[in-house]
């Protein structure tokens, strides 16, 4: 199997793409620079397979994966790869098929220097400038804290909110 073909999925989620968002928004707890860290990968593993398209049986499978890779190289607490299986609604090994296959798919090129990251929240901020409603999940800061807290404070705020999402995933 060539890379960037586990991607493509046999039948189409039944969950639009908003709501697959919405769902990894609420329960991935990542930090917001994570969400354009993903996007940057997104770009670089599609520029890769210029033949790929993007459609309704691979799309939510790139993005959880996405994800998935810019949390673990971005954030220093992340949840593993069961937990974000479970978000996505596919199994964990076919998460980790996905992980690997995106890692190769990228050509293991995680690192984002600061002027692409400034460069794709441009991006990212114009077209948000087109929206002609607002969201409906209030959108991520691009920074982790507010800046009067502190990293420590930070990050037990951020362990607090992943433990609250882990029971409400489990329920």
């Amino acid at each position: 199997m060539r890379t960037g073909e586990v991607v493509q999925g046999l039948t189409k989620p039944a969950i639009s793409i908003g709501g697959y968002l919405e769902r990894i928004f609420r329960f991935a707890n990542c930090s917001p620079s994570c969400y354009v860290v993903a996007y940057i990968y997104l770009d670089r593993f599609l520029r890769r397979r210029p033949a790929l398209a993007v459609d309704s049986f691979n799309v939510h499978r790139l993005l959880i994966t996405s994800v998935l890779t810019a949390v673990k190289f971005v954030d220093d607490i992340c949840y593993n790869n069961a937990y974000f299986a479970r978000v996505g609604g596919i199994s964990l090994m076919e998460m980790n098929y996905l992980e690997v296959d995106f890692l190769f798919g990228i050509a293991f090129d995680l690192n984002v220097t600061p002027a692409a990251f400034a460069s794709y929240c441009a991006v990212l901020q114009s077209e948000m400038a087109y929206l002609e409603q607002p969201p409906a999940v209030d959108l991520p800061r691009l920074h982790c804290c507010p800046s009067d807290q502190d990293d420590a404070g930070c990050h037990h705020k951020q362990q607090q909110q992943q433990q609250q999402q882990q029971h409400q995933l489990a329920v």
